[in-house]
């Protein structure tokens, strides 16, 4: 039975979402399950903007039968061909054999690397500023390559102002009937969500990011309507979301505050890592994260160490090298493109500790990361505190600063 919700009496929200993929890109966990949205615009002509999974093809098609009304459909938008939006494509293309594709140049291309249809006549190459007039709306279109495939578009309908954001604005989570974010407590439901999202999915992209806040500004935008997640509808809560695409496209920490991350073996580099955020503690230090990276998924370290302004990493040294997860973690994190973070270092080893230059080498190959002086070097267990209680009164004094 189809399942539609109604974003404006002419938009339709077509969309369903799968509560048992475990893993999102088959990388990261998604216990909150994630919808794969997707649109019906209804005018003189019918617009279908985007697809979705296959997981979810059986909800999607009785939805677009269901929204069409017998009705021809006579464009499909793709956006973004990633497979988590595309899959059903070819599926559409053979039970609407009317149906053009309007998308990208690459994005067509694309087309033909996914599937083996025949799109002779069938399609329409549109480029940065390009309209489509289906009768009393209009559609253009903006590039935004690498947002986060280099195929990607967004789509502005400008008769109710709706932006078809693709992936930008998206966030993990199933939709549980509300679709809209102001139906539900966005920021303590679904911002972390959102974050681990962001900055996973698209946070090495931070100038590419830029480059679509900034044509997006130029925009009138009453609705948000993201290929993941909840569809946005008031301006307030639309400015203070793009509010925070901002700070994480330009690596700007959210808060000021520390997060500890730890990699420890037998418990002792956990035991140093306590002590000192007890004592940022003392000096008035709040919202204090402390993470075991062998045992937190590093998706969730990531959006971690985007969210705050100091980091310190306290590793053991194993085989003559960082702490595996540690090093696994810290090259996620360059390779992510974070920067503009103050770090310090906690290492420790037993007859050889070299855990603290190795990370002094990694994070120095970052780009804007300030290294604290104080690194505290351990040798098995804390014997003197009066290394972590430095580097916590160099922590505080930045941190309250």
């Amino acid at each position: 039975m189809h399942c539609i919700r109604t974003i404006t009496p002419e938009v339709l929200f077509l969309g369903a979402s799968d509560r048992r993929l475990a893993l999102f890109e088959s990388v990261y966990p998604i216990p909150r399950g994630v919808s794969y949205n997707s649109y019906l615009v209804l005018d003189e002509k019918t617009v279908l903007l985007d697809t979705a999974d296959s997981a979810v093809s059986g909800q999607f098609f009785e939805n677009l039968a269901e929204g069409l009304q017998g009705r021809p459909l006579d464009y499909i938008i793709v956006n973004h061909m990633e497979p988590d939006h595309s899959a059903t494509l070819e599926e559409v293309l053979r039970r609407y054999p009317e149906a053009k594709v309007v998308a990208s140049a690459k994005a067509i291309g694309m087309i033909g690397q996914f599937f083996d249809c025949d799109l002779t006549g069938r399609t329409i190459a549109v480029k940065e500023g390009d309209v489509l007039n289906t009768g009393r709306r209009t559609f253009h279109f903006v590039m935004a390559p690498m947002v986060h495939w280099p195929e990607v578009m967004v789509t502005y309908e400008e008769t109710e102002k709706i932006l078809f954001s693709a992936d930008a604005f998206g966030t993990f989570g199933a939709l549980n009937g509300n679709i809209f974010a102001d139906e539900v407590n966005f920021e303590t439901a679904w911002l972390e969500d959102a974050r681990r999202y962001y900055t996973n999915i698209v946070g090495k992209y931070g100038a590419q990011v830029q480059s679509l806040l900034k044509k997006a500004a130029g925009l009138e935008v009453a609705y948000v309507c993201p290929l993941h997640g909840p569809v946005w509808r008031k301006r307030e809560g639309i400015g203070w979301f793009v509010e925070k695409y901002q700070r994480w496209s330009t690596y700007t920490p959210e808060d000021r505050a520390a997060a500890i991350f730890v990699g420890s073996i037998y418990g002792n580099t956990v035991n140093a890592a306590e002590i000192l955020a007890a004592r940022l503690a003392d000096k008035g230090v709040k919202g204090i994260a402390l993470y075991d990276v062998s045992y937190t998924h590093v998706s969730t370290l990531v959006a971690e160490a985007f969210r705050c302004s100091h980091l310190v990493f306290a590793s053991a040294t194993y085989n003559a090298e960082i702490y595996t997860p540690m090093d696994n973690f810290l090259r996620d994190l360059k390779s992510h493109g974070l920067r503009n973070r103050t770090a310090a270092l906690i290492e420790n080893g037993s007859w050889a500790a070299v855990s603290g230059k190795q990370m002094t080498e990694l994070l120095g190959s970052m780009k804007d990361m300030k290294l604290l002086e104080n690194t505290v070097s351990l040798k098995s267990t804390v014997k003197d505190r009066s290394g972590l209680d430095a580097l916590a009164d160099a922590l505080a004094a930045d941190i309250l600063a």
